[in-house]
């Protein structure tokens, strides 16, 4: 900004003469205006060219800010692909953060160059493949981590990770989770990185089927946190539908809350009517009941029944349970309803006893429905049977802080096993357990993952000697990932929607994860500086490299899609076929 008008800056061929030993003459200048960090300038280039081979020789010092034939700067491109996929900002953010320095670039632009970051980010690793392989196998291999995501009709973002290292692999972009589909990623990742020690992922069948089609005879381990989720949602699940369409079936949240919205305007006529409720209750002192304070005592009950819905431990269904909790409470309310009713009916006018006559009518009601007893006491006693293997397993524990970042205790894999053991041994004993159809559903999923859930200490050969590797016991690196990812682009989008994300990213777009690794990045750059001075060097991706990034995840070749909407297309491919017949034998 120091300057009215954009500065010239010249730069001319640091080579003098060709390989050939012919002195290299001026053929012509060429001027561009180049955006870079430092600030817009307009470079004047001397070209010079060999008359005897017909070579032309550009400034390598041009070409170390700026790329052939573009106008914006190395340390551009970086600044944009930092800020939209690691500090998550939206491109009109960027673009007000360029617009400070003095450099103007629309969204388009910004989104433009977004991807052109990931793509020189993806051809950069391609190429680094060799070291990454090399540094993975002085640590003595690497444990495969694989998982996906997916939003409604969007095709699958899988992504092939390694525990040890924390390295993202490889990523691919298919229709589906099939084992077709998984099968030439895998392959594609032994050609590169080698055969992995072990892997670990989900339940899921296509995943399952691909690892032992391309890696047989290898350690595959199935993730705790999704094996437990997955036989928690199958054995809670059927009832805890039947507790959900029950509340609606009452509307039981929503008449709390309608009731709530009506108390607050009454409330807010008292003078804190709160404050001597809560310090009768901390201090355990008597607290003379008048309208106030019932009114008060009545709201406090209605939004601590609501608040049952909000409780757990960060880990989702089935570990946590927030309409059981509701329900619970509801039901701790309706026992207590004859003191409630004394306390809280205070007054002689039906205006004044209306809202705690409401709420305890909506409990009465609620309560007092057969079903919701007997479905509440069929998952208390489900969730007692759960929490046992829950323990066992030692994850995912109640009152635990960790929510989906939780490892699990650092407990031998040969207690973890005991005690699973011990567990489905009691639901093939105890008779209850024995004519329960679940929880036999559940036996027969330990019998049949109960080879895949203990990871033993791998020792493996590498060049300084023998490694003990300890797989993970659970999936988690990948899904705390793919939260992360989410995440940012919600804070970006502004919904929780990843249809149209998904459909619009670049498959390589992960890799930026490995930017926060040390070690990737002393891998990444082999001596080199930073980022910009990295994609220098690449330049422009050549052809063959920039076919590698895109993404085949239609099912449908292009331009069919119209034609698969047709109702009527039969008909209408025989008169267009019958037409073009008729025309050539008239001709």
């Amino acid at each position: 900004m120091l300057f009215n008008r954009p500065p010239v800056v010249r730069f001319a061929p640091e080579a003098k003469v060709c390989s050939c030993g012919e002195r290299l003459k001026v053929q012509k200048t060429r001027r561009k205006n180049v955006l870079t960090m430092i600030g817009p300038f307009i470079s004047c280039e001397t070209v010079a060219y060999c008359s005897e081979c017909r070579r032309t020789f550009g400034s390598d010092a041009l070409l170390q800010l700026v790329q052939h034939r573009c106008n914006v700067g190395y340390d551009i491109l970086v600044f944009v692909g930092q800020a939209l996929f690691r500090r998550h900002r939206t491109a009109e953010e960027v673009r007000a953060e360029l617009a400070e320095r003095n450099i103007r670039l629309c969204a388009s632009e910004i989104d433009y160059l977004g991807r052109k970051f990931i793509a020189f980010l993806a051809i950069a690793h391609r190429r680094a493949t060799p070291r990454i392989r090399c540094a993975m196998n002085r640590a003595g291999g690497y444990i495969l981590h694989l998982d996906a995501t997916h939003d409604g009709g969007s095709p699958a973002l899988m992504t092939g990770m390694d525990s040890l290292s924390q390295f993202v692999l490889a990523n691919v972009k298919i229709p589906s989770e099939h084992a077709d589909h998984i099968i030439p990623f895998l392959r594609q990742l032994e050609e590169d990185y080698g055969r992995p020690q072990a892997c670990v992922h989900d339940m899921g069948t296509g995943i399952s089927k691909a690892v032992i089609t391309a890696f047989p005879n290898i350690r595959d381990f199935i993730c705790h946190f999704h094996f437990l989720r997955d036989i928690g949602k199958d054995y809670l699940g059927p009832a805890y539908a039947r507790l959900r369409n029950i509340l609606r079936k009452h509307a039981a949240s929503t008449r709390l809350h309608a009731l709530a919205r009506e108390m607050q305007p009454l409330l807010n006529k008292k003078s804190n009517p709160c404050e001597p409720l809560v310090e009768a209750i901390k201090t355990l002192n008597p607290l003379k009941s008048n309208e106030s304070i019932s009114m008060a005592a009545s709201y406090s009950l209605v939004v601590w029944a609501l608040h049952g819905k909000h409780c757990g431990d960060g880990y989702g269904f089935p570990f946590d349970r927030p309409l059981l909790e509701f329900a619970r409470r509801l039901l701790e309310l309706h026992q207590l309803m004859p003191q409630l009713s004394d306390l809280l009916l205070i007054g002689d006018e039906p205006q004044k006893k209306q809202p705690a006559s409401k709420l305890l009518i909506q409990i009465g009601r609620i309560a007092e429905d057969q079903e919701v007893c007997q479905v509440v006491e069929e998952l208390h006693r489900r969730c007692q049977v759960f929490d046992r293997l829950r323990n066992a397993m030692r994850i995912a524990p109640a009152g635990g802080s960790n929510g989906l970042n939780d490892e699990g205790t650092a407990e031998e894999m040969s207690s973890i096993r005991q005690g699973v053991k011990k567990f489905h041994h009691q639901l093939r004993l105890i008779n209850e357990l024995v004519a329960d159809p679940l929880s036999q559903k559940m036996a027969a999923q330990i019998d049949k993952y109960g080879d895949k859930l203990f990871a033993d200490p791998i020792t493996v050969t590498a060049p300084d000697g023998p490694i003990t590797i300890y797989p993970q016991r659970t999936n988690n690196i990948l899904e705390q990932f793919f939260h992360s990812v989410k995440r940012g682009y919600r804070r970006k989008i502004g919904n929780n929607s990843m249809q149209r994300v998904l459909q619009a990213m670049l498959a390589d777009t992960p890799l930026v994860k490995n930017l926060d690794n040390p070690d990737y990045m002393k891998i990444l750059l082999d001596e080199k500086t930073n980022l910009e001075e990295l994609f220098a060097e690449l330049g422009r991706p050549c052809s063959s490299e920039l076919l590698g990034l895109r993404d085949d995840t239609n099912r449908i070749s292009p331009g069919f899609s119209k034609l698969m909407k047709l109702p009527h297309l039969p008909n209408q491919l025989i008169q267009s076929l019958t037409m073009g017949v008729n025309m050539v034998q008239s001709n």
